[in-house]
Order: C-alpha cells, then sequence, then structure tokens
C-alpha cells in the first residue's frame, strides 16, 4: 500500500487480496490485482496526486463486479428470469421456458 494510505484503504486492499486468493490466485498477483484495484479508486476518490484518464472515466470497480456477479456464463436461472418478470406482472410466466422469458424481459 502506498504510504499515507487511510485505515479504509488499507481494509479495502486486504479484503480485495484475500479474495482474490481465495479464487486461486497466486499471492503475488492477488496483491497485484489489490493494489491495481486500490489506486484506481484512490485517484477516483481524488486521494492521490495523480490519475490516468481511464481512472477517472473508468466504470467504478465495485460497479462492474457488481454487474458481473448476478449472472453466470449462461446468464441468469429460470428462476431470476420468473421472479423478475413476476415483479413486472408478465401472464403467462410460468407456463413459459427460459428463453421466452428473456424474450419477454426484452433480453
Amino acid at each position: 500500500m502506498p504510504r499515507g494510505s487511510s485505515p479504509k484503504r488499507e481494509r479495502q486492499y486486504e479484503h480485495i487480496k484475500d479474495s482474490a486468493k481465495d479464487r486461486g490466485e497466486s499471492e503475488k498477483r492477488a496483491k497485484e490485482i489489490a493494489s491495481r484495484t486500490v489506486n484506481k479508486e484512490r485517484a477516483r476518490a481524488g486521494e492521490s496526486k495523480t490519475a490516468s484518464r481511464s481512472s477517472l472515466d473508468d466504470m467504478s470497480s465495485s460497479r462492474r463486479g457488481g454487474q458481473r456477479s448476478h449472472s453466470g456464463a449462461q446468464g441468469p436461472t429460470k428462476d431470476q428470469l420468473y421472479n423478475e418478470a413476476k415483479k413486472k406482472n408478465i401472464h403467462g410466466r410460468s407456463d413459459m421456458t427460459k428463453a421466452e422469458l428473456k424474450k419477454a424481459l426484452g433480453r
């Protein structure tokens, strides 16, 4: 971690590093991922002296990670699609296949 980092950024670094290690990354790679992520967040928050354009203009890492975590390789499950259709009050949803649910939801 860079000198002068806040306790919040220290905790963030450790959390990201531990998560990367849990996913099977090496210690070295986990540290690199955590450092890059925390430095980017510091730049976005104006906590660093310099910041690249991509650090400032790119989507935040927390938002990007959140978008990726909710659907696997095949996208949302049929149950997830069904629940979304239920919230949108789509009629006939109980008889629909996964493909039909996707179509009805405009996916």
